[in-house]
């Protein structure tokens, strides 16, 4: 276990003297700077956080407290809670700054100072990238295929080195967010019979992070882990075609108060994506990751599906860890309802599944 001490000073000079704020609203609030003591544990299994949302929601006054109402800097907060990684989503070049290099930076630097291990999440858009888009970014929108791999490369490249020109190790990245029908479209389209262009896509992403973080792991992330047809199909077809990848990320969302009947039902959801994470680490011979979960924060039996999948997860033979999505949101932020925090900005037992050995 690694003893994590205050740095907030340091933080608040380095914040406040080498980027430029992504809108004019007051910074956040940090904690006393008091020396700390306690020991976490940032080893083995990865209990991670989503908080790509944070610096945003900060802007906007959102603060976050402990069971007994006292304010945290979220990050500190959510490792109290259990949680030793943190995920960071990047786009390349969004309207309002948000997610943006220099704002990646910055959760960045914070998450390193608290002791996180790090997930990148490249879109390689300048918006949401998920199964129904994937969008290019408008400087790559005339570019031909040659020229698109570059641009993956390139932005790849240019993100990486900032993180490890100042110090921030990276542990994985993500070549692309929810991938399923590939991305990049049309050029990478794989829905359209483009698996070929886009392993070729997959691997420039590839070769660029190893080449700053030689001992990052990549991910191909992708939707309904409980699924385990359109993984198959999905990966046979990037194998044959050689694209090159460490680990296979999914996300799991069950929907037990909505409309649909194939998401109702948690229980049932859980055992069939755990028995695919089996099938593909047999099959591939690649690790695996559930990058993405999340179910209502006021679900009555929120606590024992994350609690039931993370017990299972961890026996499976070859899964890394497991992050919840954006498990600081409350009070409807964004029209999201599946943080783990309630509406006044307090953790839910939810946690607890995060903190069980």
């Amino acid at each position: 276990m690694k003893t994590i001490k205050n740095w907030w000073i340091g933080l608040m000079l380095f914040v406040g003297t080498s980027f430029v704020s992504c809108t004019d609203n007051d910074t956040p609030t940090f904690p006393d700077t008091e020396e700390q003591t306690e020991t976490y544990d940032m080893t083995g299994f990865a209990r991670g956080a989503d908080v790509s949302w944070l610096t945003e929601m900060e802007s906007f006054g959102h603060k976050f407290y402990d069971a007994n109402g006292k304010s945290h800097e979220c990050m500190e907060l959510l490792r109290t809670l259990g949680m030793n990684a943190i995920r960071l989503r990047v786009w390349v070049n969004p309207t309002d700054g948000w997610c943006n290099k220099d704002d990646v930076l910055i959760k960045a630097w914070r998450a390193k100072n608290l002791g996180y291990r790090l997930m990148i999440d490249f879109h390689y858009s300048d918006t949401w990238a998920d199964p129904a888009h994937q969008e290019k970014p408008a400087a790559w929108a005339g570019y031909d295929f040659e020229e698109l791999k570059e641009a993956v490369a390139s932005h790849t490249t240019e993100v990486l080195s900032a993180l490890k020109t100042m110090d921030i190790d990276v542990e994985w990245v993500q070549i692309g967010n929810e991938t399923r029908t590939g991305m990049l479209w049309d050029d990478g389209k794989a829905s359209s019979g483009n698996t070929r262009n886009f392993a070729e896509l997959i691997n420039a992403g590839y070769e660029a992070t190893k080449s700053v973080y030689p001992d990052a792991l990549t991910i191909i992330h992708i939707d309904e882990g409980n699924n385990p047809n359109r993984y198959i199909w999905l990966f046979d077809g990037l194998q044959n075609d050689g694209a090159k990848w460490d680990v296979i990320g999914m996300s799991l969302y069950p929907e037990p108060d909505g409309d649909d009947d194939s998401k109702k039902d948690w229980r049932t959801m859980n055992n069939d994506c755990i028995a695919n994470m089996k099938d593909l680490v047999e099959r591939y011979h690649k690790k695996v990751m559930m990058c993405e979960i999340g179910i209502n924060w006021n679900y009555a039996e929120a606590e024992a599906f994350y609690t039931d999948f993370i017990t299972k997860a961890k026996e499976v033979e070859g899964c890394l860890g497991v992050f919840a999505w954006e498990p600081e949101c409350y009070g409807g932020w964004e029209g999201y309802h599946k943080g783990m925090f309630t509406d006044e900005g307090r953790p839910t037992s939810s946690f607890n599944a995060f903190k069980r050995d």
